[in-house]
């Protein structure tokens, strides 16, 4: 499969990732896609090199573009001419230096091939590739060996034509021949006789073999569009959620081009015998009274064929929406349709249109919205690699229409703007073999917005609606939604975290989440949830629903924690109970890392074992850190450089092996950053790191980044800190007391463990000169407030 088709054919995480590389200048995405085929097939890496080679793809590059532009002026696609001479125009700045232009054509081919590897291995790796069942398979075999066999019985049926045809010549030649004659003997008439009979039997062996090539017509086409198409469409459905299903449609796409090519030819040899019974007729000749009714059952075939092959590939998405199915006004959005029957003389023939909602629910105040942009598009071969029927709309949008609500027939019932479900309608007509069929068929409910905000309760819809409703007409869903029960439920919540981080959720994780909401089961398979418990009422103990919770964890691994979390490095979700039976028998210093329960924007945290002089198991927990702490500072080097300040001010890491007994260093140290002072990400100007530092003793947390720390299930809470440590340095200080001396560090009254932002110095560190003479923006970017300290005192501790 081509490069190009294998991108688009990928989960929502990557075609984001795919977005948001042509989100860049240089390539535009337009050309990228109409000039697929020709791009993948060039050496860019040698035209990055070679002059004269860069200009001769340079100039055909140029003339593919034109080729395009001559295109969409007979298509009429105003939007597309004026794209496509931008594009030229732009391209002709590296008339002076195609290499520029080849090498940066490599650069986006090598990303969008990354992006690819990426996804496959996380396929194979997660073992998350949809492998067919064995009846399946054989399924699909049986149905491979019937449209072999309909091909086969199609020149079989067009042979006995033919000499049917024939003794029919032969019939009304020698009959013909026989009216010229003034004496006819009896022999002569018997033999007349004997060809008509011989001939009437022909005609009704046809017939009997055209009524049973239809019954077998009529049998694929059951199990095409009752089972496999359906099973396709809710595949469709899954996957718009997350769901790893595979909806290529290349499979149908064969099965059902060519059963309409059989149909096509039996409407073919039903016109052949027309004609022939035009030449001869008789009394009851056959044709007269069994053509009509098969004529009847090949259109209908046909015709209900060509309906239901008609569907929408890709469902509306927006290029940086939260989903599939969510749209906002006023934002660009592309969608796909495709016929799944292929008749290369339709090809840029047929006319695609699409509107919005042809039947409006009568409910008050519910929204009508109008299409802008190119709205009729030629289904063509070009914009598939596989060659399939498609019309790909890519710069659509929606504008609400300044109506009143109300009126005549409006029901009470009240929907939100993210329960409000509308459904975009594309229509074309299709005609071959003198068959004329109008042909519809719509998206997916959408939900529109008007507002970013609105995105994370309009995807909740999204999720619900197609994780129980089968019927994609229900627009009314939200009027009376159904309960989920909790495997249905668990399913889809593992498919979000899978699709965004390529790693679902185990049983373990599910069984905790299965906790919150249905509190101590013996068995949660058969425990419902409604719509409104899930993402309208607050839990319990928070201001917050159940879902924004589960999304604000989501959001937060998906952008601060993602490796972490396909490695496997985080259990997550796990309850503050079963962590202590976890580690209450591990070693000293043995951590875990695990999601809070009472953050909305989501918190993860760690928790370890120590143990008192008795040698009895002592839980402790740090306060969650958020996406304003992460955001700062990257999880594992939290995690590496957090220390814990015990009672003498001497600051010790307690995180030591990562839970069952991994030591730390071997769990994360392929994330360390700062193997030298110089390379870590948050060193700034004097070489300094970022550490938390927990004081054992405290109750309030005044640091702006902090984390508080929990001793068992009901231990005093202390502050974390963020400590700056010089980066080489390999001892402490002197003791605090020593600092305070010194009026600048001191108050009266202070207390010992005072909140401090430490910033510990070896002397032979840095020249102290130096920081005195450093402009004042340095040390606004350290984010440390710097004291004007006398150039021969020794180092000292500061306050931040």
């Amino acid at each position: 499969m081509a490069q190009w088709e294998s991108l688009q054919q990928l989960h929502s995480v990557y075609s984001q990732q795919l977005h948001e590389l042509y989100d860049r200048d240089g390539l535009p995405m337009d050309v990228r896609h109409y000039l697929a085929a020709w791009i993948e097939k060039q050496e860019w890496a040698r035209a990055a090199q070679d002059l004269d080679f860069a200009m001769v793809l340079y100039q055909v590059l140029l003339e593919k573009l034109d080729n395009q532009y001559s295109r969409f002026v007979q298509e009429e696609s105003f939007l597309m001419q004026h794209n496509m001479r931008r594009y030229k125009h732009n391209f002709q700045r590296y008339q002076e230096a195609p290499c520029s232009l080849a090498s940066m054509i490599l650069w986006f081919l090598e990303k969008e091939m990354e992006i690819l590897q990426t996804a496959n291995l996380a396929e194979q790796v997660k073992g998350l590739r949809m492998e067919q069942s064995p009846l399946n398979t054989d399924s699909h075999k049986n149905l491979e060996r019937q449209t072999a066999g309909l091909r086969n019985e199609v020149q079989c049926l067009e042979h006995a034509l033919i000499c049917l045809e024939e003794q029919q010549d032969e019939f009304d030649f020698k009959y013909k021949t026989l009216k010229m004659e003034v004496m006819a003997d009896k022999a002569q008439q018997m033999n007349i006789q004997t060809l008509l009979n011989k001939l009437n039997e022909c005609r009704k062996t046809m017939l009997s073999s055209l009524t049973r090539f239809l019954d077998r017509c009529e049998e694929l086409q059951g199990v095409l569009v009752q089972g496999e198409l359906r099973d396709w469409q809710r595949r469709q459905q899954r996957a718009c959620i997350g769901a790893p299903d595979n909806v290529c449609l290349d499979q149908l796409d064969k099965w059902f081009t060519g059963l309409a090519h059989c149909l096509v030819q039996v409407l073919k040899f039903l016109k052949k015998l027309e004609e022939l019974m035009g030449k001869l007729t008789y009394e009851q000749d056959p044709f007269q009274v069994q053509k009509p009714a098969l004529q009847r059952r090949a259109d209908t075939l046909l015709m209900d064929l060509l309906k239901s092959a008609f569907v929408v590939e890709t469902q509306p998405s927006m290029p940086q929406g939260k989903g599939q199915l969510v749209l906002r006004t006023n934002v660009q959005f592309s969608v796909k349709a495709r016929l799944l029957v292929k008749f290369p003389e339709l090809n840029h023939t047929m006319k695609v249109t699409v509107s919005m909602d042809r039947d409006t629910p009568q409910v008050k105040g519910c929204r009508r919205f109008n299409v802008l942009g190119t709205s009729t598009k030629a289904l063509n071969m070009a914009e598939s690699q596989n060659g399939g029927m498609v019309a790909d709309f890519r710069h659509l949008t929606l504008k609400e229409q300044k109506t009143g609500g109300g009126g005549k027939g409006v029901s009470e019932i009240s929907l939100s703007v993210t329960e409000e479900l509308h459904i975009i309608n594309f229509r074309t007509v299709f005609e071959v073999a003198d068959t004329s069929v109008e042909l519809q068929t719509s998206s997916l409910p959408v939900v529109i917005i008007s507002n970013s905000s609105q995105q994370q309760s309009a995807w909740v819809s999204i999720l619900w609606f197609n994780m129980l409703c089968q019927d994609t007409k229900d627009v009314l869903f939200f009027a009376n939604s159904p309960v989920a029960t909790w495997p249905e439920l668990a399913e889809m919540l593992s498919w979000q975290f899978l699709s965004a981080t390529q790693r679902g959720l185990d049983s373990g994780q599910l069984d905790m989440i299965a906790h919150k909401l249905f509190e101590k089961q013996e068995n949660y398979d058969t425990c419902q949830i409604s719509w409104a418990k899930f993402s309208k009422e607050n839990s319990a103990h928070v201001s917050f629903t159940f879902w924004v919770w589960f999304d604000g964890i989501l959001m937060l691994v998906k952008t601060y924690l993602e490796d972490l979390w396909k490695d496997g490095l985080i259990i997550g979700f796990v309850s503050k109970e079963r962590v202590k039976r976890l580690l209450r028998k591990r070693l000293r210093g043995t951590f875990l890392l695990r999601f809070s329960e009472s953050i909305k924007d989501g918190g993860v945290t760690f928790s370890w074992v120590d143990y008192t002089p008795t040698n009895e198991p002592n839980v402790k927990s740090v306060q969650p850190f958020t996406k304003t702490d992460l955001s700062q500072i990257p999880f594992h080097e939290i995690i590496r450089n957090f220390q814990l300040m015990e009672a003498d001010n001497v600051p010790e890491n307690p995180l030591l092996y990562l839970y069952p007994n991994i030591p730390k260093d071997q769990a994360f140290g392929k994330y360390y950053t700062d193997k030298c002072g110089d390379d870590s990400l948050y060193v700034k100007y004097i070489q300094t790191k970022l550490v938390f530092v927990s004081k054992e003793g405290r109750l309030e947390a005044k640091s702006p980044m902090y984390s508080d720390m929990t001793e068992g299930a009901e231990g005093p809470h202390s502050q974390n800190e963020l400590c700056g440590q010089i980066a080489d340095g390999d001892a402490m200080l002197k003791a605090a007391e020593e600092a305070m001396d010194d009026p600048l560090l001191s108050s009266t009254g202070a207390a010992a463990d005072s909140d401090l932002l430490t910033l510990l110095n070896m002397e032979e560190a840095f020249n102290y000169e130096e920081l005195l003479t450093t402009d004042e923006h340095h040390h606004e970017d350290m984010a440390f407030q710097v004291f004007d300290f006398p150039v021969d005192r020794p180092p000292l501790t500061g306050l931040l």
